[in-house]
């Protein structure tokens, strides 16, 4: 299974439609965002795909963006990690920011740990615990994203060009 990674998009939506395309391109199966969404527009680029997201530190959750969540058919996170199964893989996903983040990190047993936050490509075992960060599409020297292919453990980092 193709997973597509993304991170701190900060609201540019036009950031993520770009990110979106190449990942449409690539057969990416499932979205995974890593927070710092920061708005509506870019959850726009997200509809109607399978996605999953967390909360970053500049995400606010106020009943406004809940309620367009439900609206449109995506479900938040209700606590973090966000723990997920694909691929036949286990996934614990951050943002990075949350307490505790760097103990889970030494302690989950899981396939894959996926974060954002420091706006920072990083692939780095632990154990059998792969910890991958995808860049960030927003104050970032080089605007990154990620595809993970399950099957075979292949990691990219893809740089997604400011048009």
């Amino acid at each position: 299974m193709l997973i597509g990674i993304l991170s701190d998009s900060h609201g540019d939506h036009v950031m993520v439609h770009r990110a979106v395309a190449l990942f449409d391109s690539l057969g990416v199966e499932h979205i995974v965002h890593c927070g710092d969404v920061c708005g509506t527009n870019v959850f726009d680029e997200l509809v109607g795909r399978p996605c999953t997201f967390v909360w970053g530190n500049m995400d606010d959750t106020d009943p406004p963006l809940m309620a367009y969540l439900d609206s449109v058919g995506i479900s938040p996170p209700n606590s973090s990690p966000v723990r997920l199964n694909l691929g036949g893989k286990s996934f614990a996903v951050f943002h990075g920011h949350e307490r505790g983040f760097f103990d889970a990190i030494e302690s989950l047993k899981v396939d894959y740990i996926l974060h954002g936050h420091t706006h920072v490509a990083r692939d780095e075992r632990r154990g059998k615990t792969r910890i991958i960060n995808p860049g960030a599409l927003y104050r970032a020297k080089l605007k990154t994203v990620a595809t993970l292919d399950t099957s075979t453990d292949e990691l990219e980092f893809v740089e997604v060009s400011n048009g």
